[in-house]
């Protein structure tokens, strides 16, 4: 098992401008634990103790002490005499979850709408003609990685923190549930129709009809998900 470990405490990244990112340790921790957890690699039910964490990324328990306080804190852990029990996202979660990102995601599609410039416009249409390049071929991990390019490009763009923020963080916590929806070639090949009509009504900067496509694309991946359960 890879050590996080460092002489400094912290651990770098590269980034694509070529600087260093600096992260403390236990923000390396408690990233490692997250995807774990929001993977399905960590099941709900599971218990683990400090000392067993820290053993298995090889780090000290205080980085692991912090990074299970936040976990407890985002509700994807529980605190029991035992140790630390995994929730993950439950069925409710995933219920709520969406029912808010129709909602808000919609709202930021139709901010998107008023401030995407050209640049931006030619971006996203790369994203989406990858997208579409990825789900004929069947590609389910380059789908759902442009998938959450496409997402994420239109929160960055609606000009909102609060919004960008809010729904990187919920697009984040369904991993598991939208690997399951991207490996369904029917699914995935209608959600790639969908971003390519949710482009042209921002390339239209018509707001409404972006809200409108984007509250029903995400709709649309929710039923499907709970089909997949069912079935």
């Amino acid at each position: 098992m890879e050590s996080f470990e460092s002489g400094e405490g912290m651990t770098t990244s590269p980034q694509g401008s070529g600087e260093l990112k600096f992260v403390s340790l236990a923000d390396s921790v408690f990233e490692r634990i997250e995807n774990d957890i929001l993977s399905g690699k960590f099941r709900p039910g599971d218990t683990y103790t400090e000392c067993t964490l820290s053993k298995l990324f090889g780090v000290s328990r205080t980085p692991v002490r912090e990074a299970i306080r936040r976990l407890e804190q985002e509700g994807l852990i529980r605190i029991t005499t035992k140790g630390a029990e995994i929730l993950g996202v439950d069925m409710q979660d995933l219920e709520d979850i969406y029912e808010i990102r129709g909602r808000l995601e919609g709202l930021a599609a139709k901010k998107c709408a008023k401030k995407i410039t050209d640049e931006e416009l030619a971006s996203l249409k790369e994203i989406i003609e990858l997208h579409e390049f990825y789900t004929q071929k069947g590609l389910s991990d380059k789908i759902k990685d442009t998938d959450s390019e496409f997402h994420e490009t239109i929160y960055a763009v609606c000009g909102s923190d609060i919004y960008s923020s809010v729904l990187s963080s919920l697009h984040r916590r369904i991993r598991k549930y939208r690997k399951l929806s991207v490996q369904n070639p029917t699914r995935a090949a209608q959600a790639a129709k969908e971003h390519r009509e949710i482009y042209t009504a921002l390339e239209n900067h018509d707001g409404n009809l972006a809200e409108k496509l984007t509250a029903q694309h995400i709709e649309n991946a929710h039923k499907n998900i709970i089909n997949s359960f069912n079935e």
